[in-house]
């Protein structure tokens, strides 16, 4: 079960995300997550777009399957998937 303790060491495909870029400050986007890759993350938005990403110098804020939303610096997101999946985050 996913819940925001554990929400990193999870697959991110299929949740909805909202986006919001640091330096791109006209990148804001919503949608659902179709892709993910080591620098990047792909996004189907509400016009079925897809949209590509990416994770450096991005804010994201996963909406989890009971409705709770927690923002992501995408800076600490930008490692390969399996291996997100497998490393330990120091507790903040």
């Amino acid at each position: 079960m996913i819940t925001s303790k554990n929400l990193v060491h999870h697959e991110f495909i299929g949740l909805k995300v909202h986006v919001t870029s640091l330096k791109n400050k006209s990148l804001n986007l919503n949608g659902t997550i179709i892709d993910e890759t080591k620098n990047t993350i792909k996004i189907e938005d509400e016009n079925n777009c897809e949209k590509i990403i990416p994770k450096k110098d991005s804010n994201f804020i996963f909406e989890i399957p009971n409705g709770e939303k927690i923002e992501i610096n995408g800076n600490i997101l930008s490692i390969r998937p399996e291996d997100r999946i497998k490393k330990r985050f120091k507790k903040i």
